[in-house]
């Protein structure tokens, strides 16, 4: 049991100091609401749910990383920088992947629903 303490306390910590784990864990819930409305298949709900996931661990391994650095320089340092700007850019990459992985699933339904 004492092994789950620590991510439950890397979880709470993320929902009071990480507001875009919070944005990302609100969309996250609404396309789980579309996808549920629409019906996903199997297949769709797979490539949905790697989509999810791979941005939620994309700004948890984020946060770690701005976290680490602050901790080793609180001083402007480029290579600080670079790191904490590949990580953020690590997001971005998910985030774009999630999108188009939403598009490529949710366009189909949603043009459906005007074709009526």
């Amino acid at each position: 049991m004492k092994r789950f303490i620590y991510p439950l306390h890397g979880f709470l910590n993320l929902l009071k100091k990480d507001y875009n784990f919070i944005a990302h864990l609100a969309a996250a819930f609404l396309v789980v609401l579309a996808g549920m409305y629409f019906g996903l298949t199997t297949l769709e709900w797979l490539f949905i749910i790697i989509a999810i996931f791979t941005v939620l661990v994309a700004e948890v391994l984020n946060t770690a990383i701005e976290y680490v650095v602050d901790l080793v320089t609180e001083d402007y340092h480029e290579l600080a920088k670079y790191a904490k700007d590949a990580a953020a850019f690590a997001v971005v990459l998910a985030s774009l992947m999630s999108a188009l992985i939403g598009l490529i699933v949710f366009l189909p339904y949603v043009m459906m629903l005007f074709d009526h």
